[in-house]
């Protein structure tokens, strides 16, 4: 009898963004696990699967039971939003997968916000880019700031999730400032998006100067432009440099 476990990247979670490799294995599942609010997503395309849903801050407990239960024989798809292995439960599923030497894990990869996302303000990361959490719940504020400073000084594009929370309100403005006093121009084409594939999808384009006071929350993702990002026709660009040998 198999013994599976899929790791699910649903992307935004509207179901144009699935993978095909995601729909299969959606699909294949006998049992749907995950977040509430991830499996409430998909509930409806699948309404005969068995479901298991765990709230904020029990990721642990939901990879935990979604091994058990494929070591007791069913399929199980754990889905996670985005990529399941950018801060999704690719990582702590493997982590715990030696202590269920039977199981089979695939990781399904799905499209991760700063794709998403950056598809919406046109092209930010067309270049050299990095992706940082602003969330301090299991990274300490010290290490933050610190990835921020050296971004900073590598002029790339930044790309950041989990902008703010109710807990964390002003973490973005604290986050300008601190690019700011790295010596990040305030006119750097920056841009943010909310609801990425959703109702209420929204997307901004703004200099860095103004950002910190963007209303952002947990379903948005921000770009701030490296020196090189241009606003062109109301979209975010970043050069890759071909302009300079092919005459664009």
């Amino acid at each position: 009898m198999a013994k599976r476990l899929y790791v699910v990247g649903l992307g935004p979670g509207d179901p144009r963004y699935f993978t095909g490799q995601a729909r299969a294995a959606l699909q294949d599942a006998q049992v749907l696990c995950g977040y509430t609010v991830y499996v409430e997503l998909i509930r409806g395309l699948y309404p005969d699967k068995e479901t298991y849903t765990t709230p904020m801050t029990r990721e642990i407990d939901r990879c935990r039971w979604a091994l058990e239960a494929a070591e007791g024989g069913r399929t199980v798809a754990l889905v996670c939003s985005g990529d399941a292995g950018v801060y999704g439960m690719a990582g702590p599923v493997l982590q715990l997968a030696p202590r269920f030497p039977e199981v089979e894990v695939e990781v399904v990869p799905g499209v991760t916000s700063a794709l998403s996302g950056g598809a919406l303000l046109g092209a930010p990361v067309g270049h050299d880019f990095c992706v940082i959490s602003l969330s301090d719940l299991l990274t300490p504020w010290a290490v933050i700031e610190n990835r921020l400073r050296c971004a900073a000084a590598g002029d790339f594009t930044i790309v950041l999730y989990n902008p703010a929370s109710h807990k964390r309100p002003d973490y973005l403005r604290r986050a300008c400032g601190i690019l700011l006093d790295a010596g990040v121009n305030p006119g750097t084409v920056c841009g943010y998006v909310r609801n990425t594939g959703r109702a209420g999808e929204e997307r901004h384009i703004l200099p860095l100067a103004e950002l910190g006071d963007a209303p952002v929350d947990m379903f948005s993702t921000v770009f701030i432009g490296a020196s090189s990002t241009a606003e062109a026709g109301g979209r975010m660009i970043t050069p890759r440099g071909y302009e300079g040998k092919r005459g664009l």
